[in-house]
């Protein structure tokens, strides 16, 4: 097992976490740019676990796969996302806690 490998298996893991975060953003306060991540979100999440797949089947093109990750990542990060947290504590914003909306019912 390669160090790339288990570096793109976390990668991929925080892709999915951070797509998972943005659902759960979305269905709490219904801001469009969470919707509209929480929706991107699914192909970089595809994206992240097609690289750490090329890296686990294909090992000696541990780069590719890596760089493939690590490019799901940055387009996770290039996100328009409105701006929901002030003053709250780190774990707030890690578990992506917001107040809901309850303007839709």
């Amino acid at each position: 097992m390669s160090i790339l490998f288990l570096i793109s298996v976390f990668g991929m893991i925080v892709c999915i976490f951070l797509w998972l975060r943005d659902i759960r953003i979305w269905a709490r306060s219904h801001l469009p740019g969470y919707r509209k991540a929480s929706i991107h979100g699914v192909y970089q999440a595809a994206l992240a676990t097609a690289g750490a797949g090329i890296v686990y089947v294909w090992p000696h093109v541990t780069i590719l796969g890596t760089g493939i990750v690590l490019l799901a990542l940055y387009l996770q990060g290039r996100e328009e996302r409105e701006k929901i947290w002030t003053d709250e504590p780190a774990i707030t914003r890690f578990f992506g806690s917001v107040p809901r909306n309850n303007a839709r019912k």
